[in-house]
């Protein structure tokens, strides 16, 4: 059995105002997709056989979109994390107690939630701006594994969403999860969620695949990943097992999700 590393959730703090680790998680992952977004607009438009003046007035335009995209992202994926939470894991609750539902710094985001806001942010910003949405979504979902594997070493970090009872050489007894050796899940998500995923999809984004493809092998390959999870990770204690006495609603969302991918995949044909 390992020592399970009891850091301080909060890395600095001013009275009431805290920067916490999970919170610099989430901004590092923000910022790492951004720069890697960047990096793709520069490839494309850096072998474009377009002049040198051409090529730089399309990078400055895409790199602008980018920007105020992002900002619609963050929104999107903040409040759909928190209201899928609210909806998918302690719906009775937060109709009994409706002022905890925008207090996410007691805790809660959901995935599938935030997944759903960052599709709705994103839609809003490209219909405005006359954007192709799909291809959008393709530059963005190939970064997205970063920011998941960072939000899971969150995760661990504050000791939450730990593991079913363990007897492997690296189970942990954590802090919230009482006097029992458990799976340290959230380091298996982040290596399967995270490390796995970009492996994966970041050398696909040159494939010339119609536009929309990699967002459905996202989804695909991040339903995988998150069904193998949820067997070692323990249930929300106030849902536990929803189906079969082994079905969890991460599974259950992420069997959506995984309908969803081949759906798009299906739809999304055509090379523009």
């Amino acid at each position: 059995m390992l020592t399970y590393p009891d850091i301080d959730p909060v890395i600095i703090g001013f009275g009431p105002v805290a920067l916490r680790w999970y919170g610099l998680m989430y901004l590092l992952g923000f910022a790492t997709s951004y720069f890697l977004i960047r990096i793709q607009i520069n490839e494309e438009y850096g072998s474009t056989g377009k002049s040198p003046g051409e090529a730089f007035g399309r990078k400055s335009m895409e790199c602008g979109h980018l920007e105020g995209l992002m900002v619609w992202l963050v929104i999107g994926i903040v409040l759909g994390g928190r209201l899928g939470y609210v909806l998918f894991y302690n719906f009775p609750y937060f109709i009994s107690h409706p002022q905890e539902i925008l207090a996410t710094w007691h805790g809660g985001m959901s995935f599938h939630g935030g997944v759903l806001g960052a599709v709705a942010g994103g839609r809003i910003h490209t219909l405005r701006h006359g954007l192709d949405f799909w291809k959008w979504a393709d530059r963005i979902i190939v970064t997205a594994p970063i920011g998941l594997g960072l939000g899971r070493i969150g995760n661990f970090i504050n000791g939450e969403l730990y593991g079913r009872p363990a007897d492997v050489p690296w189970a942990m007894i954590f802090p919230q999860g009482g006097l029992v050796a458990r799976h340290p899940s959230q380091l298996y998500e982040a290596f399967l969620e995270g490390v796995l995923l970009f492996v994966v999809l970041w050398p696909l984004r040159h494939r010339p695949w119609a536009t929309g493809r990699k967002l459905a092998l996202f989804l695909m390959l991040y339903a995988i990943c998150r069904i193998i999870a949820e067997f070692f990770r323990e249930p929300d204690p106030q849902l536990g097992f929803i189906m079969f006495r082994w079905l969890t609603m991460g599974q259950i969302l992420s069997i959506l999700f995984f309908g969803a991918g081949i759906l798009i995949w299906w739809r999304r044909k055509t090379v523009p």
